[in-house]
């Protein structure tokens, strides 16, 4: 089929919507359709004519291209991409737009497993869970947390772009006031999508000898930093299903989360590092006990690992062809197959 997939996110961003874009072009060429990626529509750029199908990322920043594609090309397969901001702010900031962009896509993806929990019950038989995925790079193996309690340094790595969602200084926090002897080091990897927050990291390196903030860095820099942590910190205040999750279970990378919808649905409910979101001292006491306890960080290791089937590219290219399949059958009338998480 000829595929439109529209990001908000410009060719040049490292944001996670253009990543995210990326991939599924890629899956999908793969699957043998052609696929063209865009930015929304806008009244001097009609980027809804030639498509049988589209994907759009972002229910409310997408939305001038759904309804044009919508109204336009009522039997052709429309799918939306909830994100997070989606869910979880635009669904009550925004309401009458994000909620229009759900109700005219004919299947509705989500990148956690429990979105569904946090949209309309109207919308949740068109829901379909598609994960994530991290490739298995060759020569990528991680080893900062395995055995090496002789290191220097206990490393926690932050990975995303500094911005409020992410709430992306918490962990810097929560080492100011760790005993002396203890090895922590925070990393943050991301770039300041404001001077507000680049202000913001370079006043805690100055007053934080234990933070260091390197700024946006390529994929590969990202990774590298991935095997040499101990621990992936993810801090957020609300995600949509963040792909480093992904990246750090295919790793062996043990997680320290945030205990929000968009992780529980990624680590899954029995997972045992969760903290209360902005909570600085629950986040500290969380960071000494994965220092100090090897056994604790094995079990989170181990717990990473068994997820890790759920974020292989394979799985995810045939979630994305069956909801594409249902996305056609929908338009053209026929009883769509109910939304399956794969």
């Amino acid at each position: 089929m000829r595929i439109k997939l529209i990001t908000p996110a410009g060719r040049r961003s490292r944001t996670g919507n253009r990543t995210t874009a990326t991939r599924w072009a890629r899956l999908l060429r793969e699957a043998g359709h052609r696929v063209a990626v865009a930015q929304p529509h806008t009244e001097e750029s009609d980027n809804t004519s030639g498509a049988e199908a589209m994907i759009a990322l972002h229910a409310w920043r997408s939305a001038p291209s759904i309804r044009a594609f919508s109204e336009r090309h009522p039997k052709r397969a429309l799918i939306v991409a909830l994100t997070g901001t989606d869910v979880y702010r635009f669904q009550q900031s925004h309401p009458d737009t994000c909620l229009e962009s759900m109700a005219r896509a004919h299947v509705l993806l989500g990148l956690h497993d429990r979105l569904g929990d946090d949209i309309p019950p109207e919308f949740r038989d068109k829901l379909y869970t598609v994960y994530q995925s991290a490739p298995v790079v060759r020569g990528w193996c991680f080893g900062g947390g395995s055995g090496n309690g002789g290191s220097r340094r206990f490393r926690a790595l932050v990975v995303g772009h500094l911005r409020e969602e992410k709430d992306p200084l918490r962990a810097a926090y929560a080492a100011r006031d760790v005993p002396a002897e203890s090895r922590l080091q925070v990393v943050s990897a991301g770039r300041a999508l404001t001077p507000e927050w680049a202000e913001a990291a370079e006043a805690e390196m100055a007053r934080n000898p234990r933070f260091t903030w390197r700024g946006e860095l390529a994929a590969w820099r990202v990774r590298r930093l991935m095997t040499g942590a101990h621990v992936l910190v993810i801090s957020s205040r609300m995600e949509g299903g963040a792909n480093v999750v992904s990246e750090a279970c295919v790793l062996g990378l043990p997680v320290l989360a945030s205990d929000i919808p968009g992780n529980r649905g990624l680590l899954g409910e029995e997972y045992p590092a969760y903290y209360p979101v902005e909570d600085t001292a629950a986040m500290r006491e969380l960071l000494l006990r994965a220092e100090r306890d090897e056994s604790f960080r094995a079990r989170l290791r181990e717990h990473c690992t068994s997820r890790a089937v759920l974020f292989r590219p394979d799985a995810e290219r045939a979630a994305l062809e069956r909801a594409l399949a249902s996305a056609v059958a929908a338009a053209a009338g026929v009883q769509a197959v109910r939304g399956l998480t794969v």
